[in-house]
């Protein structure tokens, strides 16, 4: 996959998509052939930060004790407090309520064991554990304004249990050249992560939120078959008039074998002996 052929399917989407009462977002999905998924090191979990707006603001959350709790407030979009972990260990529901509203979740170092034996449980199978990779385990002391501004603009790429990507990388109000960015961020980190990079991918598609997914670089593929084929379909008349189909020698009607046959189908008649002549003797 090249940049000119991410770039055509850009238009194509934005072509064939109708418009809706709501801002679409641009999902790119990338079909993996090949990796063994088993093999922990074939898997892929990364975090990447776009050039542009991935299309959609990032919810983020902050599990804080108090030295952090009012520069939380001040900057991320909910805050728990350390001494509310209790309530949400024991309510499942409002667990999972927190888990499904934010997109990322920050935590205070020194209290990690703490927000593990609270939140693991549900937070831990959605990925949503505040996570050392995505910078968003932090010392009392760190600044949270730069974390904040960064996560908006990161994106998460798994591959443990099913051969296939899809991420948001963009959506219909920005300009192309910012979503074709954000797309070649995505697919150029992809492929220095694979065993065997361009030949571990099947196919890549892109597609708007309600809209059709355009494979990428399918349009050139189906045009350079088409010659192919067409040459082959030549090939074989030709063959076909520089060969004639022979036909086969029809049987003469007459002969050794029809004789045998005719023979055979017309048994001899016995004469029977006549009743009158042996009657008068």
């Amino acid at each position: 996959m090249n940049k000119e052929e991410f770039k055509q399917a850009i238009e194509t989407v934005r072509k064939n998509s109708p418009k809706r009462k709501f801002t679409q977002r641009f999902d790119l999905i990338i079909n993996l052939k090949d990796v063994n998924l088993k093999d922990t090191s074939q898997q892929i979990d990364v975090f990447i930060s776009l050039h542009y707006s991935k299309g959609r603001q990032t919810k983020v959350c902050a599990l804080v004790g108090p030295e952090m709790a009012k520069q939380a407030k001040d900057v991320c979009d909910f805050v728990v407090h350390h001494d509310d972990f209790e309530k949400y260990s024991r309510d499942k529901k409002l667990t999972k309520k927190l888990a499904k509203e934010y997109d990322f979740f920050i935590a205070q170092a020194n209290i990690m064991p703490d927000v593990a034996k609270s939140f693991g449980r549900i937070f831990g199978p959605k990925g949503k554990m505040p996570n050392p990779k995505a910078g968003c385990v932090v010392p009392p002391t760190a600044n949270l304004k730069p974390l904040y501004e960064k996560l908006q603009n990161t994106v998460r790429i798994t591959a443990k249990t099913s051969p296939s990507i899809q991420v948001i990388v963009g959506n219909e109000t920005m300009k192309d050249d910012e979503v074709l960015e954000n797309i070649m961020t995505v697919f150029n980190q992809v492929i220095h992560m694979l065993p065997a990079e361009k030949n571990n991918i099947r196919n890549i598609f892109l597609k708007l939120t309600m809209g059709k997914s355009v494979r990428v670089g399918a349009k050139e593929k189906e045009e350079a078959e088409k010659p192919a084929v067409k040459k082959e379909a030549e090939k074989k008349t030709e063959k076909k008039e520089e060969k004639p189909k022979e036909k086969k020698p029809e049987m003469p009607k007459e002969g050794k074998k029809g004789e045998k046959k005719e023979k055979k189908a017309e048994p001899k008649k016995r004469k029977k002996p006549a009743k009158k002549e042996a009657e008068s003797k």
